[in-house]
């Protein structure tokens, strides 16, 4: 039975060192980074708690020991969230997104068609699962999302199953990174979506690059950053991205690609949209 809990434990008391944790160095060490023992000194808990915690036999785990562990192992805000989802998938965790009815739908609200459609950056919605679900014109410009069968139209498959996709990402690594990291908080979210898990299947099976990601337990919500594409029409954009929680449907998020103005990537974008006749 797949233990996510143990294995991300794990996987972050590997990266940090014992002098990084103001620890002494003793005994030869067979694995890197922390051994259980320090954590549980790290965190304040007995090593039996903490043993049984990464073996996912901890029950009725409080918030002031999964604070405690958090902190001995640095996590991140975004994985943190992740260690209370794991710790407790039939909890509730107050970040957890839910649908106002309480019941996950890929439909998408005429109001935010309306949004997307009225902007002129190139911008798209994602679902759970990194599920593309609508775009407006730029955004299919740029992505060509609509070349795309429905039943396709995500973009961890596309980054790990297209061979054009390191071609358009010229930094595909740092890409391919981050998307991991992005389904792998969705699925820690969503522990009982059965679409994640057959997604994640489908994924280990035919990409060595993405068992090899996924094997790191890589962890971050999506909100802002850059992103570099080779265009097939119009070459090089260096553009930022921003990403927007929708009201009533956070697991839907409304993402824009941004160009400084008079920079070479507002410029590249004005060309594509002449080229076929929108007006930006």
């Amino acid at each position: 039975m797949p233990n996510d809990l143990g294995d991300f434990l794990r996987s972050r008391r590997s990266r940090i060192q014992p002098a990084e944790a103001g620890l002494r160095e003793y005994g030869r060490r067979r694995v890197p980074g922390l051994r259980r023992e320090e954590v549980a000194q790290l965190a304040g808990v007995s090593v039996d708690y903490y043993i049984r915690l990464e073996q996912g036999r901890g029950k009725h785990v409080s918030d002031a020991v999964l604070d405690a562990v958090a902190r001995a192992l640095r996590l991140t805000d975004s994985e943190r969230l992740h260690l209370y989802a794991l710790a407790r998938p039939t909890g509730t965790v107050d970040a957890r997104p839910t649908t106002a009815s309480g019941v996950y739908t890929d439909t998408i609200r005429p109001g935010a068609r309306l949004i997307l459609d009225a902007l002129t950056a190139p911008a798209f919605i994602l679902g759970r699962r990194m599920d593309v679900l609508a775009w407006n014109a730029m955004g299919d410009l740029v992505s060509g999302f609509s070349r795309v069968p429905a039943a396709e139209r995500n973009q961890a498959r596309y980054l790990f199953l297209e061979p054009a996709a390191p071609t358009f990402y010229p930094d595909w690594e740092t890409v391919a990174g981050e998307t991991v990291a992005y389904l792998r908080r969705d699925a820690g979210l969503h522990p009982d979506d059965p679409k994640i898990a057959a997604l994640v299947a489908e994924l280990s099976a035919r990409s060595p690059d993405f068992r090899r990601h996924w094997a790191a337990h890589p962890v971050k919500e999506k909100t802002f950053g850059a992103k570099l594409i080779q265009h097939p029409e119009v070459g090089r954009l260096e553009l930022g991205y921003e990403t927007l929680v929708l009201p009533g449907d956070p697991d839907q998020l409304l993402v824009l690609y941004t160009a400084a103005p008079d920079s070479p990537a507002a410029a590249a974008l004005a060309r594509l949209a002449e080229r076929h006749a929108l007006a930006v």
